[in-house]
């Protein structure tokens, strides 16, 4: 019987040219983002003028975390305590974690069986909840239809802020996740597209949204160090009355960042190439289903999701257990209690519990797993073997009872 022996978490190592920059950082010992030689341009303002660049926006904001981006974009839209926010009822706990943390209130909208938000769903939550704000997560990649997205927000006045921790590098009909709403935020986590340990993005064309983000991240008014930010009289528009919620990313892993989206193009290229392999080895499974691509995404397929619809919660841990045992893992997200990377929406209890019947179906036969770098070609097609075989077994036994 074939097993798999690699891990799921080990990371492929920071590129050579990552850490000597990063080496070069320690031995000046310039860690703030505001400590500079005179003449020096500090890694975190040039990380920042490079991933404008890369994602096509005019303003760029480095912060701690991808969270932090979140709770950021939210606060310099003005989110007040107590406002409705909408968001996805599939996302993970730093989105509706977010807006809970600025005293507003997560009001979840149902998923499909495509993994994306249901905009029919979307609509009545718009209607129903007077929100003025969407916190669009691109949950595990996926990109709903976002033309028919932002003509729903637009004609509501609804700001969109999209969560696209899973989604640096892809596009809707050529547009960069994080693009089409106000403000985009991305994620440094080492489980994501580039990789900081922890980290975070904010990128938007606004700016003064930009310039009060940039002042709620911590800048003690030395803005005018920014290279991909507004002009020194938009900060004069509103520094007396922006409180300093510090989180701003330092100059080492800024360090390790740059080369890292450097390299990116070639990354996505290696990234897709494995989640084929495993997408073909799965493909025609009894009892599975494949979640379809849409031809207007360009995705960066660094996980993979798959369902077992209609399955009872005791054949879906069989299967996990027996794909465990041979070394495939993976992750379940209709478990009864929230498990490392994997939660729920009714796990959340800070937010108002809703009956959420569609996304309670998909949830309960939605199981997840990661693709590193670290992988080969090789390595997915064996997965996928395993995975097939196990579901297989289960289903047939199912059939047979």
């Amino acid at each position: 019987m074939e097993r798999f022996t690699r891990s799921f978490t080990q990371q492929e190592p920071i590129p050579e040219a990552g850490i000597e920059a990063a080496m070069a950082v320690l031995r000046h010992g310039r860690l703030h983002r505001y400590n500079v030689a005179p003449g020096e341009v500090a890694e975190t303002a040039l990380l920042e003028e490079e991933f404008a660049a890369f994602t096509g926006a005019k303003y760029c904001l480095a912060v701690a975390s991808g969270g932090y981006a979140l709770g950021c974009a939210l606060r310099a839209l003005e989110v007040q305590p107590g406002d409705p926010v909408l968001t996805n009822a599939f996302t993970l706990a730093p989105v509706p974690g977010a807006i809970a943390a600025v005293g507003a209130v997560p009001h979840f909208v149902e998923v499909t069986e495509d993994l994306v938000i249901d905009l029919d769903d979307l609509e009545a939550k718009a209607e129903a909840t007077g929100a003025k704000v969407l916190m669009l997560s691109h949950m595990r990649g996926h990109l709903c239809d976002m033309d028919r997205l932002m003509e729903i927000c637009r004609t509501r006045g609804i700001a969109v802020v999209e969560d696209c921790a899973h989604t640096m590098g892809a596009a809707w009909r050529g547009v960069p996740s994080g693009r089409h709403g106000v403000v985009g935020c991305y994620s440094t986590q080492t489980y994501k597209h580039i990789n900081s340990g922890e980290g975070g993005l904010l990128v938007t064309d606004d700016e003064d949204l930009a310039a009060r983000a940039i002042l709620l991240s911590g800048s003690y008014m030395l803005y005018t160090r920014h290279r991909a930010a507004p002009s020194a009289e938009v900060f004069e528009r509103v520094k007396y009355v922006t409180p300093n919620v510090s989180g701003r990313m330092d100059n080492l892993r800024a360090a390790i960042l740059r080369p890292q989206l450097a390299d990116f193009a070639a990354q996505r290229e290696r990234w897709n190439a494995l989640y084929r392999a495993v997408e073909a080895g799965l493909a025609g499974t009894p009892g599975l289903r494949i979640v379809p691509r849409p031809p207007e995404e360009s995705y960066v397929g660094s996980s993979i999701q798959f369902l077992l619809p209609d399955w009872n919660g005791e054949a879906v841990r069989e299967v996990l257990d027996r794909c465990a045992n041979r070394g495939a893992e993976l992750k379940w997200f209709g478990a009864e209690e929230p498990l490392a990377f994997t939660s729920r929406y009714d796990h959340w209890r800070y937010a108002p519990q809703q009956r959420l019947p569609q996304t309670d179906r998909v949830l309960a036969g939605l199981l997840d797993m990661r693709l590193p770098l670290t992988f080969t070609e090789e390595d997915c097609t064996l997965i996928a073997r395993i995975i097939r075989a196990e579901v297989s077994t289960v289903w047939q036994a199912r059939a047979v009872a």
